[in-house]
């Protein structure tokens, strides 16, 4: 077995099918038709150490949309819900973390190839881990620069972008590795229309003249959890939030403020896109307040938030 990632660096055990098992030993066929044919759904989730305690932030929300991902490609989970909320509480335990990355996936395992998966058994496993700002520590006080990819986000009529499927991550992967490539910090993705779809694993949001603007979920883009907590925050805030917006390219250009937001991501300025600055090319006032108001939430959630957490 190669070497470790620093990321994994610590990690004892996996759930994986109902059993918790080493690290090293959590593995799968070479031939599971999911590594061939991109035939599974998974989750990203964070638990975040708020001064109650280590809290699941939306589990809910997240398991919800695992379930609805498996239905549309005829994927039925052999747990219940339950179990896998049980699976990863116990898991975080475990682990003894405060705070990490929950990884939850289901996916067509080793059978018949073809692409019909229905003869192959489903499998189901959890992986937790200490996890940091996915975009970097600076970027959520500098900003990151973004650029425009030349990859076209797939349409719905294509492959469902309800879905948060892994096969349909290779179009984020293209567009993140030129990105990346170029020198940028992260992509954002257009529609096959030409319109503002979101990030390769963010969703965006805009403001303009002291109002908010983020993609509607027509545009081709995942409904993101982060985005609906950002809606609400916004809008408790005293925001006017336009959540079915059409934004073109050229108005990224043009907006006061730009901000990704994602359970990676979390709240994370955008200071250029194309080599053109945003504003004044800093965090703008409305991108820090609801980044300092979604942060203040997750130390110290209030009680009109507190159904947003599930405490390990």
């Amino acid at each position: 077995m190669s070497e470790r990632p620093e990321m994994f660096e610590g990690v004892d055990e996996i759930w994986q099918d109902g059993e918790f098992v080493d690290f090293e030993d959590a593995q799968v066929h070479v031939l599971a038709h999911a590594l061939h044919y991109g035939t599974g759904v998974f989750e990203g989730v964070r638990c975040y150490d708020t001064d109650d305690g280590p809290a699941i932030f939306r589990w809910e929300e997240h398991l919800d949309r695992l379930y609805e991902s498996a239905k549309v490609y005829d994927i039925e989970i052999p747990f219940e819900p339950e179990e896998l909320t049980e699976a990863t509480v116990e898991l975080i335990r475990r682990e003894g973390l405060e705070s990490c990355y929950i990884r939850p996936i289901a996916f067509y395992g080793y059978g018949p190839l073809g692409l019909n998966p229905s003869e192959s058994p489903v499998e189901t496993a959890i992986g937790v881990w200490p996890w940091g700002a996915y975009l970097g520590e600076e970027a959520l006080e500098e900003g990151i620069d973004t650029a425009i990819s030349s990859w076209r986000k797939h349409a719905s009529s294509q492959i469902p972008t309800s879905a948060k499927t892994t096969g349909a991550y290779v179009n984020s992967v293209l567009a993140s590795l030129e990105a990346k490539g170029n020198d940028y910090g992260e992509a954002i993705v257009l529609n096959k229309e030409g319109n503002v779809a979101e990030g390769p694993g963010e969703n965006i949001f805009l403001v303009r003249d002291g109002e908010i603007y983020t993609t509607g979920l027509a545009e081709s883009i995942l409904d993101g959890i982060t985005r609906r907590s950002v809606i609400t925050i916004a809008e408790d805030l005293g925001y006017t939030v336009h959540d079915d917006a059409t934004i073109s390219r050229g108005e990224l250009y043009a907006a006061d403020e730009l901000f990704f937001t994602g359970t990676a991501a979390e709240v994370t300025p955008i200071r250029s896109v194309d080599d053109n600055e945003i504003g004044a090319g800093t965090k703008g006032p409305v991108t820090d307040e609801i980044q300092t108001r979604f942060f203040d939430i997750l130390e110290e959630p209030p009680e009109q938030y507190d159904d947003w957490f599930r405490y390990v």
